[in-house]
C-alpha cells in the first residue's frame, strides 16, 4: 500500500526526538526502519538538507534546515516527490510554531508532542488525496529535486554509520537557517517605523550633544547620555524586528519597550512630560504593529 506510515521531527545536531505522530504498527520490518530513523537522526548534521535512505519495503526521507529536520517511513512505492512535499508542509508548520530558542533549549524527548496533532491532520491529508490534488505543485517540487537530488543512502548501513560517527570520524554539513517572508507591511506600520526613526535620532542627537558637553565639563552626566543613547539602539532594534522575523520575538520586544520607558523616565528633567509620553506612545505603537505583525501564511503546497 502506498502511504506514509509514521513522521517526526528531530534537532539535527544532537538526534532529539521533538514531536512524532503516534503511530501503532507491530509490523517487524517497521519496527526495524523505526530503529534505523533513530540511527540516521543522530547523524544527521553530516549530510545535506535532503535525503533517502532505501529499504526494501520502506523509505526513510529525511528534509533538514537550521536547527530542525522533518523525517517520514513510507512505503518503498510512495512517490519520492510527494514525499519531500509532504516534509516541507511539516518544516514550514513546525518553524511556524516554535521558535529557534525554544527547539534550542529542549532537554527531553517529545517536548513539543502537541505537534502530534499537525503531523496527523498532514500525513492524513497526503495519504488520502488523489493525484489531482497534487498536480498543483508537482513540476515545481520535481524541478527542485532535479537542482538539488536528495543524496541516496542504504537502510542497512545506517546503524554502521551511527556508530562511525560516536567515534568522531564524520563531517558535518552546516545548513543556513531559513528566511521567513512575513506579512505586508501596513501603512501604520510605515507610520510607525518614521516615527521611531525620527525618536531614535532626536535621541542620537541629545545623546551626542550632551556627551560634549559632559566630557569637556565633567563626568557627572554620562547617566544622562546612556539614558538618550539606550532609546536610540532600541529604536533601531524595533525598527529591525518588525521588518524582519526573529526568534523570541515577543520577549525582545518588551525588553525594548521597557528599556524606552525606563530610560525616558529617567530623563525626566531633560524633558518634559508630553516629550516623554511622546517617545513612550511611539515605543507602544511600534511594540503593537512589532507583536501583530506575524509570519505570512504559506500558500499551499501540493493541495494541502
Amino acid at each position: 500500500m502506498s502511504m506514509i506510515f509514521f513522521a517526526c521531527v528531530v534537532r539535527v545536531r544532537d538526534g532529539l526526538p521533538l514531536s512524532a505522530s503516534t503511530d501503532f504498527h507491530f509490523n517487524q520490518d517497521f519496527l526495524e526502519c523505526r530503529k534505523r530513523l533513530k540511527a540516521l537522526s543522530s547523524i544527521l548534521a553530516q549530510y545535506p538538507s535532503r535525503g533517502t535512505a532505501k529499504g526494501r519495503d520502506l523509505n526513510i526521507h529525511f528534509l533538514s534546515s537550521g536547527d530542525i529536520a522533518c523525517m517520514a517511513i513510507c512505503s518503498s512505492n510512495y512517490s519520492t516527490i510527494m514525499a519531500f512535499c509532504f516534509l516541507e508542509e511539516l518544516q514550514w508548520e513546525f518553524a511556524a510554531s516554535y521558535d529557534t530558542t525554544s527547539i534550542s533549549l529542549a532537554s527531553r524527548p517529545y517536548a513539543f508532542l502537541e505537534f502530534d496533532n499537525v503531523i496527523q491532520k498532514v500525513k492524513c491529508h497526503f495519504n488520502c488525496a488523489s493525484g489531482s490534488q497534487m498536480k498543483a505543485n508537482w513540476e515545481k517540487i520535481e524541478e527542485e529535486l532535479k537542482f538539488r537530488p536528495p543524496v541516496q543512502l542504504k537502510l542497512e548501513d545506517t546503524e554502521l554509520m551511527n556508530g562511525i560517527t560516536n567515534g568522531g570520524h564524520a563531517g558535518v554539513h552546516v545548513e543556513v537557517v531559513p528566511t521567513y517572508r512575513m506579512q505586508r507591511v501596513t501603512p501604520l506600520g510605515i507610520l510607525s517605523l518614521v516615527l521611531n526613526i525620527m525618536c531614535g535620532a532626536l535621541n542620537l542627537i541629545r545623546g551626542v550633544h550632551l556627551a560634549e558637553y559632559s566630557f569637556q565639563e565633567d563626568h557627572e552626566g554620562i547617566g544622562n547620555v546612556i539614558a538618550f543613547f539606550l532609546p536610540f539602539l532600541a529604536c533601531v532594534f524595533q525598527c529591525y524586528l518588525y521588518l524582519f522575523y526573529s526568534s523570541a520575538r515577543k520577549v525582545k520586544t518588551f525588553v525594548l519597550f521597557f528599556s524606552v520607558c525606563l530610560c525616558n523616565i529617567y530623563l525626566y528633567g531633560l524633558r518634559n512630560l508630553w516629550q516623554i509620553a511622546f517617545h513612550i506612545g511611539v515605543a507602544s505603537l511600534s511594540s503593537y504593529q512589532i507583536l501583530t505583525r506575524q509570519l505570512m501564511e504559506k500558500q499551499p503546497d501540493c493541495g494541502v
